[in-house]
């Protein structure tokens, strides 16, 4: 816990078993912790230095013992500094160090796109082979302080998907907005529906699309990648990185359109499921069938209501699931209930 204000293994110990009492001595530090009596006094110095403890109690003992008999800087009680004044300059020093780094970054950007020559070599990396694709993805997603848009379609290739919900976590627990579009084939791959329910419900926004032009990730709007493989043609894995240019504001455009048309899609206790698209409804035709069928009718028994034939109802009832992204006619009846279509 304390490694991250800057405090070592060994000083967060002797930390730790201070704080469980109001006094202890180098001795007793030692017994408690494991770490040699003569290591913990140093510890103690140095965090004394610091102002992470104070001196409790100094006994009148001399440290004039022979050799292996415990001297009195090994009676000297301890106590720590209240943690709100003596871990306060270490968090500030922590906070500081992160901002000089986000400035070094933010200096190496400028300074290389201002050295990088105005062609395709400063607008478009090229990078190939499994290892490589699979690195320069997953510096796009940890990389990503606002924003990330990806489109997914088929089986991956060069990141497994373990890999990348492993990243999705990462990049939702930092707050990023993440938005996904997904083609249906997507979907295909064992226990996929699984983990994407799991990323809706921790933040991530998905919809659903038939099809996709290609796959992609977007970085804060900064940079994208896209692969240059065509599926099953055995190719090595290999993708083109795009920096801010007019090409990525073509990608960014590009996915903003297909996000606009897909189907937003939802978790429920039995999965995942598509919303209907806003601008199309059920007819009244489609909704005289739907309320027959969900009062039990069977589809033979709905037409003959309706005076209509057999293959009508089934074609309005298809249309109805499709609008719902219903896979069965228990979800369409959900959907219908959410969407107040009755």
């Amino acid at each position: 816990m304390l490694e991250a204000l800057g405090l070592g293994p060994a000083e967060e110990a002797v930390y730790t078993a201070l704080m469980a009492q109001p006094t202890a001595s180098a001795h007793e530090l030692a017994r408690q912790t494991g770490i040699a009596a003569a290591e913990i006094a140093r510890i103690l110095a140095d965090m004394e230095t610091s102002g992470l403890v104070s001196v409790a109690d100094q006994p009148d003992r001399k440290e004039s013992g022979p050799a292996g008999q415990q001297t009195g800087a090994q009676f000297v009680r301890y106590r720590l500094t209240p943690p709100s004044v003596a871990l306060a300059p270490f968090l500030v020093e922590q906070r500081n160090a992160l901002h000089r780094a986000e400035s070094a970054f933010s200096v190496l950007i400028e300074q290389y796109r201002d050295t990088a020559v105005q062609s395709a070599g400063g607008v478009v990396e090229v990078v190939t082979g499994t290892k490589q694709v699979a690195h320069r993805f997953h510096q796009l997603q940890h990389g990503a302080q606002r924003e990330l848009l990806v489109f997914l379609v088929g089986a991956p290739v060069a990141v497994p998907r373990a890999d990348t919900d492993l990243s999705e976590r990462t990049v939702l627990d930092r707050g990023v907005d993440f938005r996904v579009v997904a083609a249906r084939d997507y979907f295909d791959g064992p226990d996929v529906a699984r983990d994407m329910r799991e990323a809706i419900t921790a933040g991530l926004e998905l919809r659903l699309v038939d099809s996709l032009p290609l796959k992609m990730v977007v970085s804060d709007r900064e940079r994208a990648m896209v692969p240059l493989d065509v599926a099953g043609s055995g190719a090595e894995p290999s993708a083109i990185v795009v920096h801010r240019s007019g090409l990525l504001t073509a990608l960014v455009h590009l996915f903003e359109t297909e996000w606009a048309q897909a189907r937003p899609l939802h978790t429920t206790s039995t999965g995942i499921h598509a919303e209907p698209k806003a601008d199309q409804q059920p007819t009244t035709g489609e909704l005289e069938v739907l309320a027959l069928l969900l009062a039990g009718f069977s589809d033979r028994r709905a037409a003959s209501q309706l005076g209509l034939s057999i293959r009508t109802v089934e074609r309005r009832t298809r249309r109805l699931m499709d609008l719902a992204g219903a896979d069965s006619r228990l979800q369409l009846g959900w959907h219908a209930a959410r969407a107040g279509w009755l």
